[in-house]
C-alpha cells in the first residue's frame, strides 16, 4: 500500500490468519489470471477453483505455478468434493488432491444430502492430511430457510470440534443462498447470533460476492473479517472497502475494534 499519511485500519501482512481474502475462478482465461495475480498478488490469500472447474481447466498447473510463486494458497471448491463423494470415490478424490499437492480442501454438504454429523465425519478424516475448510449452509435457498440460527451456530462448532481449520459460510456466488435470502439480503439475526456464540472470528470465513455483503460484514465485524466469493475484478474494491477508501465504509477508521481484537485473541 502507497504510504499517505492518511490514518487508516491496520491490515495484518501475508502470510496471514486474519483479514483473508479469498478469490473464486471461475474459469478465468489464464492471461488475465496471471495479469491479476501479479498486480494485486499483495492482497490476495486464496484462490478458489469454484465448484469442478478444475476438473475441465485446461492450465491449470499454469495458475497454480503463478499462485505459488506469488506466495497465494488455492484449494478446490466444496462442490467437487461432493461430487467425488456422490459416486463412492472418495479414494479418487483424495489422489485428486494429493496429485495437485493441495495443502488445502473444501468439505461441505450444500448440494450432496447428507446430515452435517456425516460431513463431520469426513471433515475428522481429511484432517489429518490437509488442512480443511468446511462449509456450513445449503445452495438450494428453499432449503437453506429451514436451518435455524441455532442450527447454524450447532452445525459450526460441530465442523471445528471434528478438525477443520477454518469454516466457511455459505452464500453462493450470487449471495443469494445460505446465509442470504434469495433477494441476496444477509439474514441479519443469523449473523448475530453466530457473532454472540464462543466462536473465534479469525477461523470463520465470509462468503460475501456482492459489494453491499462486503461493507456489511466489514462495518458489523471489522476491517480484518475474513471474505470469500470474491471476483477477481473485485481485488481493489474490497481492499478500499476494508481500509474506509469507499463511501460504504467511510467512517470505519474512527470505529473502536478493541473489543473484536480482544475476542479473537
Amino acid at each position: 500500500m502507497r504510504e499517505s499519511g492518511l490514518n487508516l485500519p491496520i491490515r495484518e501482512p501475508k502470510p496471514r490468519e486474519n483479514g483473508l481474502t479469498i478469490l473464486i475462478d471461475n474459469g478465468l482465461s489464464t492471461q488475465l489470471f496471471k495479469d491479476m495475480i501479479n498486480s494485486s498478488s499483495d492482497l490476495i490469500d486464496f484462490v478458489k477453483f469454484g465448484w469442478g472447474t478444475s476438473v475441465i481447466t485446461r492450465q491449470l498447473e499454469e495458475k497454480m505455478l503463478c499462485l505459488h510463486a506469488h506466495g497465494i494458497e488455492f484449494f478446490f471448491g466444496g462442490t467437487l468434493f461432493e461430487k467425488f463423494l456422490s459416486q463412492h470415490k472418495l479414494d479418487d478424490f483424495y489422489n485428486y488432491c494429493k496429485e495437485f499437492d493441495c495443502k488445502y480442501i473444501e468439505i461441505s454438504n450444500g448440494t450432496i444430502d447428507i446430515t452435517n454429523k456425516e460431513k463431520a465425519s469426513y471433515i475428522s478424516d481429511f484432517s489429518s492430511d490437509f488442512q480443511v475448510f468446511s462449509e456450513v449452509g445449503y445452495k438450494d435457498c428453499d432449503k437453506s430457510e429451514l436451518i435455524t440460527s441455532t442450527e447454524w451456530v450447532e452445525y459450526i462448532q460441530e465442523d471445528f470440534e471434528a478438525g477443520a481449520a477454518k469454516v466457511i459460510t455459505e452464500a453462493r456466488e450470487s449471495g443469494t443462498s445460505g446465509l442470504c435470502t434469495k433477494d441476496g439480503e444477509i439474514k441479519l439475526q443469523y449473523l448475530q447470533d453466530i457473532l454472540a456464540a464462543d466462536i473465534n472470528m479469525k477461523n470463520i470465513i465470509f462468503e460475501a460476492p456482492l459489494k453491499k455483503l462486503q461493507a456489511l460484514f466489514i462495518k458489523m465485524i471489522g476491517p480484518e473479517v475474513n471474505l470469500a466469493n470474491i471476483a477477481f475484478q473485485d481485488i481493489i474494491s474490497l481492499e478500499t472497502l476494508r481500509l474506509g477508501l469507499r463511501s460504504d465504509t467511510f467512517y470505519l477508521v474512527n470505529l473502536d475494534w478493541g473489543s473484536l481484537h480482544e475476542r479473537q485473541k
